[in-house]
């Protein structure tokens, strides 16, 4: 049982390690930080102790070559009376008091200043001298970035394992659905058979022909269906087809067979307008945005179907006066799964915006749209001579 879902077993494991080690990185590094900013403030403690020297005029030579070596933070250090006795930030501004007193709060702000102190023979005590105020070192500002840069690896590291294994999941899911459609297109096959045989064996009765005719229609369409599902996950055959025509043919199965309560228009160029397409596929899109637009208007209202030739595209525009689509949907309306009926799969124009744009290169979007008004979507494809 512990194993009966071992995939998401060992995604959780491995989510909860790169957590782990993630967490491991970043608190070393904090400590690592840490250790650094104490080291500094380490060494600017015994370059205080040096000027001490100075001061008491002992170990000159020690105080002079710790001087001359620690410069790797910037200083600055002001006596009692709040006068700059020396700084190492640049020179050119070091009259300005302004930018003085902002690098003084800066400073405070990434250390704790130090008091400098020196030995008064008169006295013979140490007699307070100034304060020093010293920065993070440019290793050290580097270093306090090293974190942020390393979790922005991670996040994009992270993204493209996200987009490999969702591309993968898409792809087996893709596969499976490829292989159900041709599964159910060799299940239509069979009794399809049939039916043609019946049909046959109907014409040497007294049927009224009519009958017969209207049955072979349907029997054409499921052939039709059958073939469309059987192209599914293949890459179909492209025929240089009038669009005109194919979209007439379509418009005229969908007229017989929709609701009367539809006022159908149909309106196109007289001549010819030629594209590579398959005819199969383009009526079933077709047909899937006439539907779609259909349960728009719950079956009444009026429909129009265009075709526009432009430059080297034609346009094809199905409107309709149904219920619109919020603008925000726009996309949403192409996205496998998202349907506004109670009934339904959602795949209608998913399956023809894959099939406008993945095999015959076009676009398919929302025209326009108003609420309570209606809808046009439009096909675009490229046209060929």
């Amino acid at each position: 049982m512990i194993f009966k879902n071992k995939p998401v077993l060992i995604r959780r494991i491995l989510i909860l390690a790169s957590f782990i080690i993630v967490s491991g990185i970043l608190w070393n590094t904090y400590i690592f930080f840490q250790e650094f900013k104490k080291d500094e403030r380490t060494k600017m403690q015994i370059w205080v102790r040096a000027l001490k020297s100075i001061n008491a005029e002992e170990d000159l030579l020690l105080a002079v070559d710790v001087i001359a070596i620690e410069n790797s933070n910037p200083r600055i250090i002001r006596n009692t009376d709040g006068e700059i006795i020396t700084m190492n930030i640049d020179e050119e501004k070091s009259s300005d008091t302004i930018y003085i007193e902002k690098k003084i709060k800066q400073f405070s702000k990434e250390n704790d200043s130090i008091e400098v102190f020196y030995f008064d023979k008169g006295l013979k005590k140490e007699v307070k001298s100034g304060t020093l105020y010293y920065g993070n070192s440019e290793t050290l500002n580097k270093l306090k970035y090293y974190p942020l840069a390393l979790l922005l690896i991670i996040v994009l590291f992270a993204a493209v394992a996200y987009f490999f294994f969702s591309a993968s999941k898409a792809s087996e899911q893709n596969k499976l659905w490829a292989g159900m459609a041709k599964e159910t297109a060799h299940q239509i096959g069979t009794p399809l058979s049939s039916l043609v045989g019946w049909t046959e064996i109907l014409k040497t009765e007294n049927v009224d022909p009519d009958y017969i005719m209207e049955i072979e229609k349907d029997i054409d369409r499921l052939q039709t269906i059958t073939e469309r599902f059987s192209k599914i996950g293949s890459i179909p055959k492209l025929e240089r087809l009038d669009i005109v025509q194919e979209t007439k043919d379509s418009y005229d199965y969908l007229l017989t067979r929709s609701s009367k309560l539809i006022n159908f228009t149909f309106a196109a160029p007289e001549t010819p307008i030629y594209s590579e397409i398959n005819a199969q596929l383009y009526s079933w899109t077709i047909e899937n945005m006439v539907k779609n637009a259909i349960d728009a208007m719950k079956g009444k209202g009026n429909l129009k179907l265009e075709i526009i030739p432009s430059d080297s595209f034609v346009k094809i525009q199905i409107t309709d006066n149904g219920k619109g689509i919020p603008k925000r949907n726009f996309k949403k309306v192409f996205q496998p799964g998202f349907t506004s009926k109670k009934r339904g799969w959602g795949l209608g124009l998913s399956l023809a915006k894959r099939i406008v744009e993945n095999y015959h290169e076009g676009k398919v979007k929302v025209l326009k749209s108003e609420i309570g008004k209606g809808t046009t979507m439009q096909i675009s494809l490229k046209t060929v001579v």
